[in-house]
């Protein structure tokens, strides 16, 4: 009896991944919590060992040894109850203790079932996860007993149950899964310097090398795209662009906005935007669809970043301009400085205010304040000229209607 026990022991902390030592104790309190219900007394000095190296047990109540074998069938029932509870407590804490360990990790998993939406993922033998629809990738379905990939998002611990929460949407997901294929990553070679993901569409990842051997983007694409190809199939085709890293903000938002080429950009630190000017042919390319190229950009450069043609560009300097011409005392070269400063907009001039100007361009604060002050009058004249102009259009479409009625 002493030597199965000891069995049952060590086959219990080998499939639930419990210490041998957790499970004598909880042996020997359910031993304990049965012999008080034997005798009725719940606050009775009752002492039970186990000898951890042959699993003899041994027994007293008040100092007196007992023969815990001969307290009957209900005390028994009581601590088998008891032992079932403590062993789900400490499988809990094992689970918990290990995931919690592994947030953020890649894991593979098999899917066993949908719970309303929800993928539930087997780990392992006794451990389910689950990848809620907010963090699939949407168009991708997984089919019951398929392998499957994910980040280990977040890990809860409940009354009854520790809850694990997958994720294949997270942007860490993508950088895990790089970690994976690009070896240079792993070993600190190439490093992921900014990530934004619009998961199942598009995702910008801005990298470095850190030896000048090694090209970076080159390195995470691999020969003939192998590796990149890897990691797009992983993930059902979504669209990966790899951006080159650069400490200038200029070549990194110019890097960042790629397949489109940009022709010039103007970086106002005061407002944290990038005005960013491109041809005609590149306009579309540079928003990308639904304005998703530009939206990318724009998180993984932080920087807030507004594209122009050249026309509406040049547009916005003579408006500068002419603003700023109304302004006693103000001279030709102060729309230079505007420019510099990265304003290059009526617009822009209202969002800084008059402290920058002063500070940073070194204006005298009653030329800086003047100019502020007129911009509202500018505006509210540009504004005036843009209805009167959709007047003008709506007009002239009517005439044209009535003519070609008659």
């Amino acid at each position: 009896m002493s030597q199965e026990l000891l069995r049952i022991v060590e086959n219990i902390a080998r499939d639930k991944n419990i210490e041998k030592e957790s499970i004598f104790v909880d042996l020997e309190e359910a031993m304990i919590s049965a012999a008080r219900k034997h005798f009725g007394e719940p606050e009775s000095n009752i002492v039970v060992n186990i000898d951890r190296s042959n699993g003899h047990i041994t027994a007293s109540k008040d100092n007196e040894e007992i023969d815990i074998k001969r307290l009957g069938r209900i005390p028994a029932q009581t601590a088998k109850q008891v032992m079932i509870q403590k062993i789900r407590a400490d499988e809990r804490d094992s689970i918990y203790a290990e995931f919690v360990q592994r947030r953020g990790e890649i894991i593979s998993g098999t899917v066993v079932r949908y719970e309303s939406g929800t993928v539930i993922v087997n780990l392992d033998r006794w451990t389910e996860a689950f990848m809620p629809k907010g963090e699939q990738i949407m168009g991708q379905t997984h089919r019951v007993s398929e392998r499957i990939r994910c980040l280990i998002l977040d890990v809860k611990e409940t009354s009854n149950q520790v809850k694990i929460i997958l994720s294949r949407t997270h942007p860490d997901f993508i950088r895990r899964l790089f970690e994976v294929e690009v070896p240079e990553i792993s070993e600190k070679i190439i490093e992921i310097r900014a990530l934004a993901r619009e998961a199942s569409y598009r995702t910008k990842v801005a990298v470095i090398s850190y030896d000048e051997k090694v090209d970076p983007v080159g390195a995470c694409v691999g020969v003939r795209g192998s590796r990149i190809k890897n990691i797009v199939e992983e993930l059902g085709g979504e669209k990966i662009d790899i951006v080159r890293w650069n400490e200038s903000s200029q070549v990194l938002v110019a890097n960042a906005l790629m397949p489109a080429k940009v022709s010039e950009i103007a970086l106002c630190f005061e407002l944290g935007r990038a005005t960013v000017v491109v041809d005609e042919d590149q306009l579309s390319l540079a928003i990308g669809k639904h304005g998703q190229n530009v939206r990318l950009a724009a998180r993984l450069t932080g920087w807030d970043i507004d594209i122009l043609t050249p026309e509406e560009y040049n547009l916005g300097v003579e408006r500068l301009t002419s603003c700023v011409k109304t302004v006693e005392g103000a001279d030709d070269t102060l729309v230079d400085k505007l420019i510099a400063l990265g304003i290059i907009s009526v617009g822009d001039l209202n969002d800084v205010g008059v402290e920058p100007l002063v500070n940073e361009l070194k204006i005298d604060a009653e030329i800086a304040g003047k100019l502020v002050a007129e911009v509202p009058k500018e505006i509210e004249r540009l504004e005036a000229e843009s209805k009167k102009k959709e007047i003008e259009k709506q007009l002239s479409q009517q005439t044209k209607a009535v003519d070609n009625e008659a």
